[in-house]
Order: C-alpha cells, then structure tokens, then sequence
C-alpha cells in the first residue's frame, strides 16, 4: 500500500516538474525579450513564483518541512522586491509627467 503511494507521489512529481519546466521556459523567454521593465520584473516575479512551487514539490516528495520554510522566506522576499518596483514605477511616471 504505501509502496504504491510512493509511485504515485513520484509520478506525479514527476509530472509536476515538466510543468513547471515549461513555466520557468516561458518566463524566462519573456524576461529575455520583454518590451519594457515591468514586462521582465513580472517574468522575475514568476520565476520566484516557480521557485516557490518548486520548494513545495521538493517537501512533499521528500517529506522535509525545511523546504516549505526556504519557499516562505522567498516569497517574502518576491512581495517586498514587488512592492519596492511598483513604487519605484510610480515615481519614476511622476517624474516624467
């Protein structure tokens, strides 16, 4: 029984990390060739979005709550770095208006 659970877990990661494989190819495409700053600080935003999924898949198939700590700590990160470009945006469209 649990041995079949384990394959399961495992083919689903598995599964998952195509996925997010070819979510971390498109954003990495768009931060390559983005029109503008806030077209690639989005794509960033993804990639640490990715990041973040990536650190939940890693605790669940390998059962460490560690895991799920370094994903927090990133995304704190990702929102602060968010929040410090918007405003960084929105003085930038003052200055020039």
């Amino acid at each position: 029984m649990i041995e079949t659970i384990d394959a399961n877990v495992t083919t689903v990661a598995l599964a998952l990390t195509v996925v997010l494989a070819l979510a971390i190819a498109g954003a990495a495409f768009r931060m390559i060739v983005g029109p503008g700053y806030a077209d690639r600080f989005i794509a960033l935003d993804m990639l640490t979005g990715i990041a973040v999924a990536a650190c939940g898949l890693t605790a669940v198939v390998t059962g460490r709550r560690e895991f799920l700590d370094v994903g927090l700590g990133l995304a704190l990160i990702a929102f602060v770095a968010t929040i410090a470009f918007a405003a960084f945006l929105e003085k930038k469209q003052r200055e020039t208006s």
